[in-house]
């Protein structure tokens, strides 16, 4: 059971299968001369005299087989080590590049639940299947041999009929391998879908809380948790089964080759000794064999992980070109540009936009009109498109993923924040910031104060900043973009989810920014963009209006509903809270009065 893909992807450990195996021979070539020698010695004591010489010699060979047998046995583990290491930081290596040649949209195509089994328990069993199962699979093949070639000496026969009984383990093997390839592959499908349930519900744990759902979640993983158990159990049941009739074999064939040699030596064709040296080897036959059987099914379950990273790896991947971007003049262009995550769902429907370098231009409309679409596409996460996207009159497509990065920075309302140091995440962003660098643009976004008072630069954050503010995440975040110090920045909803006074704080740096750089603004909240060079009004995947705030308002449009409806549910809020401040005053100059009657 050669996999020869999975042997040509990992060509570096095929030398130390190589050593692995001609260890275990020579392993075996010291024990059967310890055996000879055995045989030889005990011949002569019961059947002649024994001088010392004699017995020390039998001794001295006895030392050195064992020695032999010891350091064989050392360097065999050794190479069976290296091959597993090599594999794992080959696989891995494999792996970690697909996803960045697959890019940040990598998840279209593969959920990360997959990745994270695949990387851990699927590079896991095909170490085993390197490190064990192929190096004993092919001295399974050479000891029998070796045994045949040497014992056919001492007796024909009983070589010739242990040989023959060999085949019946391999024989048993590919039997179970039919039953086991669908069950496997059965086996390996549920356990993915176990852990893309249990990812997603520990990840929306707080939501279902909330909708107390939790319960009715709880009872669907029981449900999965259950199928799961069965299969496993089914697993077990076959590998049970399997080994009880490899056992059966392997014994059976090793007592049948005894029979024959104690009836030739009845029959006066084989002496003692040699009768001695074919029952103490005759499970020599076998021992590989039964070995490589309890291989068998690890090796199964490593065949069926490596179809699912050969899946991964064969996962078509975008087309990038190799241009660079110029680095000046960037202007940004948008022509009829059409794009849809579903074939039969368009979101954008011919968008045409300009974004000059150098300038402040907004995005609005509602919810689900195309806005992050646009952002995707301009960042390189969205592909697929029609139509032209140019950026310094290159195309997008043909522009190298790397240096568009580079050119082109990101900021979401929900930009991940790495667990260590604030420092550690602000490198992220320029790994040669010097202090001084990153204490600047910490002050810009009035987060520098409350670091001080905490641990500076060397502050931990938990896991997605979890000791941190909603408002104190996305400045940290704003921060560490800053440091990037690219020629266009995309903020798709940076202020949303945040306090008033770190979204008015984030605003202001936004502004400041759009002095010197080409900033594209996504806002769900129109007095943000009041000072945009130029604002586009999304619809339905479709521009229905642009201009500036002031022609905007003067079209008496869309866009003109939007911003007055948000102005004046803005302004009965503040209303409102105006009275509770008020009421709240009142209840309290009451309840002086109260006291001081």
């Amino acid at each position: 059971m050669i996999k020869g893909r999975l042997v040509g992807l990992l060509s570096h450990a095929k030398k130390y299968i190589v050593y692995n195996v001609l260890w275990q021979w020579i392993s075996l070539l010291a024990q059967m001369m310890a055996v000879f020698t055995i045989a030889d010695l005990l011949e002569q004591v019961l059947f002649s005299a024994v001088d010392a010489g004699r017995f020390q010699r039998a001794l001295a060979v006895l030392a050195a087989a064992i020695v032999i047998r010891f350091v064989c046995e050392r360097m065999a583990s050794r190479a069976s080590c290296m091959a597993s290491v090599d594999v794992k930081r080959i696989l891995r290596e494999k792996i970690y590049e697909k996803l960045l040649k697959l890019g940040a949209a990598y998840r279209d195509q593969v959920s990360t639940s997959e990745v994270v089994q695949v990387c851990a328990e699927g590079v896991e069993q095909l170490e085993t299947y390197f490190g064990r199962y192929l190096p004993q699979l092919f001295y399974s093949l050479l000891a029998p041999l070796t045994l045949f070639a040497v014992l056919a000496f001492v007796n024909l026969k009983a070589s010739i009929v242990l040989l023959i009984c060999v085949p019946l383990i391999p024989i048993s093997i590919v039997v179970v391998q039919k039953i086991a390839k669908k069950l496997l592959s059965k086996y390996w499908g549920i356990y993915t879908e176990l852990g893309d349930s249990f990812l997603e519900n520990l990840q929306g744990l707080t939501t279902l809380k909330i909708y107390q759902a939790d319960e009715q979640k709880a009872e669907e993983m029981d449900e999965e948790s259950q199928r799961f158990r069965q299969i496993t159990m089914k697993v077990l049941t076959m590998q049970l089964n399997s080994t009880s009739v490899m056992d059966i074999v392997a014994y059976g064939g090793a007592a049948i080759g005894m029979i024959v040699a104690a009836s030739e030596f009845l029959k006066g064709n084989l002496d003692f000794s040699g009768t001695l040296v074919i029952i103490l080897l005759a499970s020599e036959f076998f021992i590989p064999l039964r070995l490589l059987g309890s291989f068998f099914h690890i090796a199964m379950n490593g065949m069926a992980a490596s179809d699912k990273i050969f899946r991964l790896l064969d996962l078509p991947e975008p087309e990038t070109g190799g241009e660079t971007l110029p680095k000046e003049n960037l202007d940004i262009r948008f022509s009829d540009v059409h794009f849809s995550y579903e074939e039969n769902r368009e979101i954008l429907k011919g968008v045409s936009l300009k974004l000059p370098a150098g300038s402040f231009v907004s995005l609005v409309g509602e919810s689900g009109c195309g806005k992050s679409t646009i952002a995707g596409l301009l960042a390189g996460k969205n592909r697929g498109y029609s139509g032209g996207i140019t950026i310094g009159g290159k195309n997008i497509s043909d522009v190298r993923e790397a240096n568009l990065m580079k050119n082109v920075t990101l900021i979401r309302h929900n930009s991940y924040l790495f667990k260590g140091t604030v420092e550690e995440n602000l490198k992220m962003a320029k790994p040669d910031a010097t202090e001084k660098e990153m204490k600047a643009v910490l002050e810009k976004v009035n987060l520098l104060s409350f670091l001080e008072t905490q641990g500076g630069l060397k502050t931990l954050l938990l896991e997605k900043a979890g000791n941190f503010s909603g408002g104190q995440c996305q400045r940290l975040a704003l921060a560490r973009a800053l440091l990037h110090d690219s020629p266009v920045y995309i903020f798709d909803e940076a202020t949303s989810n945040i306090d008033a006074e770190s979204e008015e704080l984030i605003m202001e740096v936004i502004r400041e920014l759009a002095k010197t750089k080409t900033v594209l603004l996504i806002s769900h909240r129109l007095s943000n963009v009041v000072g945009s060079d130029r604002i586009y009004m999304l619809a339905d995947g479709e521009i229905c209006q642009q201009g500036t705030h002031e022609e905007l308002m003067e079209e008496n449009g869309p866009y003109r509903h939007l911003f007055e409806s948000q102005k004046a549910l803005e302004q009965y809020g503040r209303n409102a809270l105006r009275m509770d401040e008020e009421r709240v005053v009142d209840d309290s100059a009451g309840m002086g009065k109260a006291v001081s009657v």
